[in-house]
């Protein structure tokens, strides 16, 4: 039988959040209003069809001392005590009196598991003893999140209280929590009943194996768009004797057009991969107003110096082009910044922004001329676009699904660039070059496989 847990406790404490955290469904609706729930509701966590366990949203008490003083007025010993909660729901069911007492003890009796949820922002009070006594005469499994929404000021005061009610007792910010407390919390849901160990080990190896299958989606799905990004050439038939820097200037905004769109359709494919389904953005998308990805100043402040890229295009042969050891020493690549490490030339790729080329074919069959712009050649943009993606990945997987405010790169990533050695710096370059040639059977391979140790060894660990 598959595991049911009903989450449970005052109105406004976090209840729907956690739900939404442990079902990764971010379709669940969280409200700053006491009282904003009034039904159950069932969210299935499921991987690839196959569903791991149940959760329940349920209303917050709203008369838990009435209700506890009719069950000890109808309970003659601990022995009746869960008929006696059935006995409450029957009587009151339809009833707007205990209408949400109803709503969330059902499901209980039913057999889910309870998780009562309290906020550890707050100071405990008695008032909550009576949601605890109600809960605890239905004889289910039960365990008690701490949830501190604002801060965790009353966390310790709340776990001494709440060990007197129930025998587990954890702290989880459904915001904040990340995919290993998530992993963490499902083993010890599995310790309250011995029936829900197996299954929830199941479904932990699920969860694990999904969040491998999506790390290589992923990686997968930032090669392609270096690939499309990198072999792009925008073309435009140009009659004869038509003057062409009008047509330039139309071309390259399109070619650049085409690169902002690419790279916001990967974006939103890996977040919909991680069941971000109503991510919430700014006008510019991901808040890139200040570094635009055209912006080829910003590059700099993001990475390297001028003279360290100086130093780099030295050491990789300005003279020849020739690519060699491409270590940089103690200059720092954050994972944001859009900087690069492979060189051919010093005036290509320090003094120059141009991004790409513009070719001209003349004589075409039925007259004319064929202006082309693309594909990209400088030699800093694939970098560019790789520690943005790396940057979008690393904030989207600490993010969880009862985060509803709009994602903010604001992390303070590590240094991805440290995570490769000289030849596999020059082996990315190579997968580049076969971009920009357009080969992309070859440049594929390269890609996926220096990229997605790259993305492992920015990932979350796996307890």
């Amino acid at each position: 039988m598959t595991p049911t847990f009903a989450v449970v406790g005052h109105p406004n404490k976090g209840k729907s959040s956690i739900v939404a955290t442990l079902a990764q469904n971010d379709s669940i609706h969280i409200a700053m209003q006491p009282g904003t729930t009034r039904n159950s509701h069932h969210y299935p966590m499921s991987v690839d069809g196959q569903v791991l366990y149940h959760l329940v949203d349920t209303p917050g008490f709203q008369r838990a001392r009435k209700a506890l003083a009719w069950l000890q007025a109808h309970s003659r010993s601990a022995a009746d005590r869960r008929d006696t909660v059935q006995g409450f729901i029957t009587q009151h069911q339809g009833l707007s009196q205990f209408h949400d007492e109803c709503e969330l003890l059902r499901p209980i009796l039913q057999g889910a598991g309870i998780i009562y949820v309290v906020d550890g922002s707050v100071p405990y009070g008695p008032e909550y003893e009576a949601e605890m006594e109600i809960l605890r005469w239905t004889g289910q499994p039960s365990m008690a999140l701490i949830n501190p929404i604002a801060s965790d000021a009353h966390v310790q005061e709340w776990q001494t209280a709440l060990s007197q009610f129930f025998r587990t007792v954890r702290v989880f910010n459904a915001r904040t929590a990340e995919f290993d407390k998530h992993l963490s919390l499902l083993r010890c849901f599995g310790q309250l009943e011995e029936s829900w160990e197996a299954p929830l080990n199941e479904a932990i190896d699920y969860l694990l194996q999904q969040h491998r299958q999506r790390r290589e989606t992923t990686c997968q799905q930032i090669s392609r768009m270096l690939a499309d990004m990198l072999s792009h050439q925008q073309s435009i038939k140009l009659p004869d004797g038509v003057d062409t820097e009008p047509m330039k200037a139309l071309l390259e905004q399109q070619w650049q057009a085409f690169q902002r769109q690419r790279e916001q359709e990967c974006r939103t494919h890996i977040e919909k991969l991680y069941q971000h389904h109503h991510l919430q953005r700014h006008e510019s998308g991901l808040e890139w107003q200040q570094e635009d990805l055209f912006n080829t100043d910003q590059w700099y402040l993001w990475g390297l110096s001028k003279t360290e890229l100086l130093a780099i295009a030295t050491g990789a042969g300005a003279a020849t082009g020739a690519l060699a050891d491409l270590g940089v020493g103690g200059a720092s690549f954050m994972l944001g910044a859009l900087g690069g490490g492979v060189v051919g030339g010093v005036s290509a790729w320090l003094f120059s922004a141009e991004l790409a080329r513009f070719k001209i074919k003349g004589k075409l069959p039925l007259g004319g001329q064929q202006l082309t712009y693309g594909p990209s050649s400088h030699r800093n943009f694939p970098f560019v676009i790789l520690g943005r993606a790396l940057y979008h990945w690393q904030a989207l997987i600490r993010r969880n699904h009862a985060w509803r405010e709009p994602l903010s790169l604001d992390i303070a990533p590590g240094d991805w660039h440290e995570q490769l050695s000289t030849s596999q710096k020059l082996d990315l370059e190579k997968a580049f070059g076969y971009c920009r040639k357009q080969n992309i059977d070859k440049a594929m391979p390269l890609l996926e496989q220096h990229i997605l140790p790259l993305l492992q060894s920015l990932d979350l660990p796996e307890r």
